[in-house]
């Protein structure tokens, strides 16, 4: 073996001696000083080419986004399987489940008939939105109140009326309205003598409401709530009987819409209106406003489902 090694070393040594007498210089008159290996060049240099910025911003339009459909793959990157095969199984090897609407609102009914939980426990969805618009602009977070097919309280809500006009208020006292009067509720408000679950207004009262701004808070009268107007008959009735939500931390929503004894149809349809009206603060044409949808009840496990199948799909183009 020692032989050999040897053997190889003499014949690496010889080559390499043979290589450096074909790369040193052909003549013997050269300076001492000058560099033995001089680059050679063996072709002429091309000439640059000017790029044309005007072809370059056409390429980079006429450039589509890839699209990779991940169906056909043997499986998704870093998981086992895109489907479990059995019943039971570790949740972070697979993708995570998306559910339809009616297949989630079952699976709910199922969880509580099995945890023996209260079977008139509520039910909540919890939505994470598309804040953003055109040329950095985003949509300010609101306050809405929509009014549920089907109620999810089996109280009626305690509104006060501000007007000053007797014949509004009695028309407000007719219509269901907890207190109705002016000024003189201020006071009544102030000590906590007067309490409500929301407080409507003519526009005419608002200058005089203004001590009440910071006792109210979020349920002062205002203009984009619908909680200002002249029309008090149409205010009570959507706010006797209505849903209030609200966005929380810039982009999300989560409210209640409905009790998990309801009818899987009534539950559905609370959904619906739920979902049309938190699309409607948004324009159609920006893409969907929903990223992704939750519904749970009190005691069950989250379940994601695609809130596309619940809202109403736009219409065709007509050619």
């Amino acid at each position: 073996m020692a032989t050999c090694t040897r053997t190889v070393w003499k014949v690496l040594a010889g080559c390499q001696q043979q290589l450096l007498r074909a790369g040193g210089p052909a003549y013997t008159g050269a300076s001492q000083t000058a560099p033995k290996n001089l680059p050679v060049r063996t072709f002429a240099a091309v000439k640059a080419l000017k790029k044309d910025k005007k072809q370059d911003a056409e390429k980079d339009t006429k450039k589509e986004k890839r699209v990779i459909d991940d169906k056909d793959r043997h499986k998704p990157y870093g998981k086992t399987a895109w489907v479990p095969v059995d019943d039971v199984y570790i949740m972070r090897y697979y993708p995570r489940t998306t559910y339809g609407v009616e297949d989630a609102i079952c699976m709910l009914k199922n969880f509580q008939r099995l945890d023996f939980t209260p079977h008139n426990q509520p039910v909540y969805i919890d939505l994470k939105l598309n804040m953003k618009l055109e040329k950095k602009k985003k949509v300010d977070p609101f306050v809405s109140m929509v009014h549920v097919p089907h109620r999810i309280k089996t109280e009626m809500n305690q509104v006060v009326v501000f007007t000053e006009d007797p014949n509004q208020a009695k028309v407000a006292q007719e219509n269901g309205a907890a207190f109705a009067g002016g000024a003189e509720l201020i006071q009544a408000i102030l000590d906590d003598e007067i309490s409500a679950d929301f407080f409507v207004a003519v526009p005419e009262m608002l200058p005089k409401l203004l001590p009440l701004k910071n006792k109210l808070r979020k349920r002062f009268p205002k203009g984009n709530r619908g909680s200002v107007g002249i029309n008090i008959p149409k205010m009570l009735a959507l706010f006797k009987t209505g849903h209030e939500y609200m966005v929380e931390s810039d982009c999300f929503i989560r409210t209640q819409i409905a009790t998990l004894d309801m009818p899987k149809e009534n539950i559905l349809a609370n959904l619906q209106a739920i979902l049309i009206d938190v699309c409607s603060h948004r324009p159609a044409n920006m893409g969907p406003f929903i990223e992704r949808a939750i519904i749970a009840s009190h005691t069950s496990e989250a379940l994601w489902f695609r809130s596309e199948d619940v809202l109403p799909k736009p219409a065709e183009e007509k050619e």
